[in-house]
């Protein structure tokens, strides 16, 4: 289950705890997340290593991927919302996993080339798409009112937990064994998502087509258009796809500086990027207790400040063990104050979002977010072939520093959560 995720748990304090079909839920997405964050790094690796790509064609293996997959995508939201959201949940896993496993196969016969990694890629961003938007309205028919915010918190920890573990593991791996071995361990962590999923028996969730309903790419507009209309998920929208952008533009091109340039180790690449994901848990955990004691409107503005200011300090990056810890201490403050932001983020615009509109809205959610990320990865790319990796990293950097601009404001929280007069049904 790759994308950004929507959290479940299986400890929430009322609704979120009892059933079995629960644990099964829970249990898929451990084992997915783990994979996918084993995997870390491990296209660029491979693009770098094996296939000796340059800065521009890592970014553009990025960008590529990220754009043709939200095209191939554009329809999708739409369709998951008419149809049950387990088998698609199902679907999509099986898609990824045999996409990634051609990985390895075609590495193992000397038939892996660049071509083939931008194909995986846009399968495996196209099915994370459909999945993240029916599991975004699988979450909100299992998950309601306060607990919606107990729940993201529960699974933003778990996703960060991932992320602290997955990194040096995978890293090890690759390591000893080279970058393939993680991109299978990926894609059979998906495969076993899908059994998982598969087990469960309780009820599901489905849109009913209406006369309102146009096709894919109309009503994935007017997800577009729901957005727009009301403030607060504009709002989100616009700063959530700024901010996702600029930092996906520059994780290929620490990938090619660290690799590259500086010769790190695969194990400390892995673990530089996981030791800071103990920070994001962490945060995760706090978000509800900081929610009911300062309210959402003061912490969404406050670690959505502080989320733009650490990502500067990459800007010092070096060779060697002073360059490591500046990355493990820049990603550490960045991951805890993202694992705070994410749970009220994804919370608020659950609770805004109709729930005959929620999986087409994710998917235009999702959809503009890969190609605001596509777009960006490859004017990084671009930037860092005529200034070097670490000057165009600096200036993502900066940029980052007016995204809180875009956050919603105390007035717009509390206002209604219901559609715009006019706005057109999804």
């Amino acid at each position: 289950m790759a994308g950004p995720k929507h959290r479940l748990s299986p400890r929430s304090r009322v609704r979120v705890s009892p059933g079995p079909d629960f644990r099964r839920l829970w249990s898929a997405y451990a084992v997915s997340t783990y994979g996918t964050w084993a995997a870390f790094g491990a296209f660029p690796l491979i693009a770098v290593r094996v296939l000796d790509a340059s800065a521009f064609a890592v970014s553009l293996l990025e960008a590529a991927g990220l754009a043709v997959a939200a095209v191939v995508a554009f329809p999708l939201g739409p369709w998951v919302e008419h149809r049950a959201k387990r088998p698609v949940m199902i679907a999509t896993d099986l898609a990824r996993f045999l996409a990634l496993a051609s990985v390895p196969a075609a590495y193992v016969l000397g038939l892996l080339t660049y071509g083939q990694l931008l194909v995986v890629s846009v399968v495996s961003g196209a099915a994370g798409i459909a999945f993240t938007a029916a599991s975004g309205a699988y979450l909100k028919h299992l998950v309601r009112g306060d607990d919606l915010l107990t729940a993201n918190g529960r699974f933003e920890g778990t996703a960060w937990m991932a992320t602290a573990a997955g990194p040096p593991l995978g890293g090890a791996l690759a390591g000893m064994l080279g970058p393939v071995v993680t991109v299978m361990a990926d894609a059979l962590s998906h495969l076993l998502s899908a059994l998982g999923i598969l087990r469960i028996r309780g009820g599901d969730v489905a849109t009913p087509r209406g006369p309102a309903t146009g096709p894919g790419g109309a009503g994935l507009l007017a997800g577009g258009r729901f957005i727009l209309h009301d403030r607060v998920l504009r709002r989100l929208f616009l700063n959530s796809v700024l901010v996702s952008g600029l930092i996906t533009a520059t994780t290929p091109l620490l990938a090619v500086l660290l690799l590259g340039e500086y010769h790190v180790p695969a194990w400390q690449y892995g673990l530089a990027f996981g030791v800071p994901a103990l920070g994001g848990f962490a945060g995760a955990r706090l978000s509800p207790r900081l929610v009911r004691r300062h309210g959402r409107y003061r912490v969404m503005a406050v670690f959505g400040w502080l989320r733009s200011l650490f990502p500067l300090g990459l800007a010092f990056l070096r060779p060697g063990v002073p360059g490591l810890l500046i990355l493990i201490v820049v990603e550490g403050l960045l991951i805890t104050c993202m694992g705070v932001f994410n749970p009220v983020h994804a919370t608020e615009r659950l609770r805004r979002t109709p729930a005959d509109r929620t999986a087409r809205v994710l998917g235009t959610w999702s959809v503009g977010s890969r190609l605001v990320q596509a777009a960006l990865t490859g004017v990084w790319g671009a930037l860092a072939t005529l200034t070097g990796p670490l000057a165009a990293i600096t200036v993502a950097g900066v940029l980052l520093l007016a995204t809180p601009l875009l956050l919603p404001r105390r007035t717009h929280l509390s206002a209604p959560t219901t559609p715009a007069e006019g706005v057109p049904a999804v």
